[in-house]
């Protein structure tokens, strides 16, 4: 099916658009017979967009299209959505947790009212905002990547009675970061600690980073915090600490999108796309209606929504209208945007800008190297012992994902050789002999779990003679709008968001 631009009206969102009264969150499980609709509508305010993206992400949804419209002042989003193995969501607790999260009001109503969790189908406990990390400190740095790095800081934290609870780790363009959450060892929370020793273990993570540089004048960042309440999502708090850091700076200007992909059919996209998708950006303005228009495709991948709206978002752009999914491996979107101070994207300096940003939300968690899956028993020292294990075995992490399963520690590393190579699998299997001996299970995982193909969702056949063959008046900003989205997205299949 091609894409031909002209007034469409996406049929999902006609009682949506009819109900301008009260703000609200409807889950449907009516309309489709293969996914469930999340439909959001309310008085638009600053950040709500990825607020509704984050949370679906945290119950672990796949997001299989979307949907968004902002302009007015007034928020109007739809996102098709099932679980990990791609059934509707029939939980129903889930709909009350997704208003009680989404809607602020509904959830700050009750006064003294516990946060809503929720276990997702992944046996994850989520609340609005992600995994309770109250009780943590957090250690957070930026650095220049080096093989040995987290087994150096882990270390330190072991050595000075830190227990590292749960955390994440990136690397991208030769820059690392990393969020860990820290408590007491011995199960004691961090907050029982000394608030001094965190200006203590401050000082040792920078000594350690410093006299491993190799670089005179090397940028790093290195700072740990108390326990405190409300603290900004992990992965966003990532992508803020690599934008900081710059990393989007190396490398070579994005190349701009293919055009012929965002028409051709999901057989001839596939075909095109076997190999490697490069991520790609264009940036274009529609000056008479005060847009600049961002046009994104790269490999389809869990989050990649996220990460896209979480960089907009943090270099304080407002996504007015957008429309997301993809054809066979290749991820498509396509998103209208002004910044905060209503200024589109002016110049060419500050398009190179954001494409560059753009990519480097997207590479950032890019799967590259070996992905393994560690289990054992939560105690402390295990990331210490377990990173020192893989320096001895001259294996390098490219990135770490780290939480707690009741009483057990989980782990996702992905592993390349100290130089950036393929780790053959005689490493993997010394590196198993020896953690064996530690209670540590290692596993490697070929495919990521939990992500078979979602069936697509029926698209009802555009009007004989196509969407121009009839004169019609002459559509408003929003009929145009969302005639252009609706009508892309209809060649649209899963995004793995």
């Amino acid at each position: 099916m091609k894409y031909v631009s002209g007034p469409y009206f996406e049929p999902d969102f006609d009682p949506l658009l009819d109900r301008f009264g009260t703000p609200g969150v409807v889950v449907d499980n009516e309309t489709r017979e293969d996914c469930t609709l999340v439909k959001v509508d309310s008085v638009n305010r600053d950040g709500v967009l990825l607020e509704m993206v984050q949370l679906l992400t945290d119950l672990d949804l796949v997001i299989s299209k979307s949907y968004i419209s902002s302009d007015g002042g007034w928020l109007m989003d739809v996102f098709h959505v099932t679980d990990q193995i791609g059934r509707k969501l029939t939980d129903p607790s889930l709909p009350e947790f997704i208003q009680r999260a989404l809607v602020p009001s509904f959830h700050r109503a009750g006064a003294g009212r516990p946060s809503p969790k929720f276990t997702t189908c992944l046996g994850n406990v989520v609340g609005p905002g992600g995994p309770d990390v109250s009780d943590c400190a957090a250690l957070e740095f930026t650095v220049h990547d080096r093989p040995g790095l987290l087994s150096s800081i882990t270390s330190v934290l072991a050595d000075n009675g830190c227990h590292v609870a749960s955390g994440q780790a990136w690397t991208h363009n030769g820059r690392a970061a990393g969020v860990l959450y820290v408590t007491a060892s011995g199960g004691g929370a961090a907050a029982a600690m000394n608030p001094g020793r965190w200006a203590r273990i401050e000082r040792l993570v920078n000594a350690v980073v410093d006299a491993r540089e190799n670089v005179t004048g090397e940028r790093r960042w290195v700072r740990a915090s108390e326990p405190v309440q409300g603290r900004v999502h992990a992965e966003r708090r990532l992508h803020q600490l690599m934008h900081d850091d710059r990393d989007y700076e190396s490398g070579p200007a994005p190349t701009p999108v293919d055009e012929e992909l965002f028409s051709m059919g999901e057989k001839a996209a596939t075909a095109r796309t076997a190999r490697r998708v490069e991520t790609r950006v264009s940036i274009d303005g529609w000056e008479e209606r005060g847009y600049a228009v961002v046009k994104m495709t790269s490999r389809d991948r869990p989050r990649l929504l996220f990460d896209t709206v979480c960089a907009l978002t943090d270099m304080h752009y407002v996504v007015f209208h957008a429309t997301v999914g993809s054809q066979g491996p290749l991820a498509i979107q396509e998103y209208y945007i002004r910044h905060k101070d209503g200024r589109t994207v002016d110049s060419n300096a500050e398009r190179q800008k954001v494409a560059r940003c753009l990519v480097a939300a997207v590479e950032r968690r890019a799967t590259h190297g070996m992905r393994v899956e560690v289990r054992a028993a939560d105690r402390s020292g295990l990331l210490s012992d377990f990173t020192r294990v893989l320096r001895e075995h001259g294996l390098s992490l490219l990135r770490v994902e780290l939480k707690r399963h009741k009483d057990e520690a989980v782990g996702i590393f992905y592993l390349v050789t100290d130089i950036g190579g393929e780790v053959r699998s005689e490493a993997v299997r010394a590196v198993q002999t020896r953690v064996s001996e530690m209670d540590i299970s290692l596993n490697i995982v070929k495919e990521a779990p939990g992500w078979p193909p979602v069936r697509k969702t029926s698209v009802p056949a555009p009007p004989v003679g196509g969407p121009q063959a009839q004169e019609r008046p002459r559509p408003s900003l929003g009929t145009l709008l969302w005639s252009r989205l609706g009508k892309l997205s209809n060649n649209f299949s899963s995004i793995r968001s």
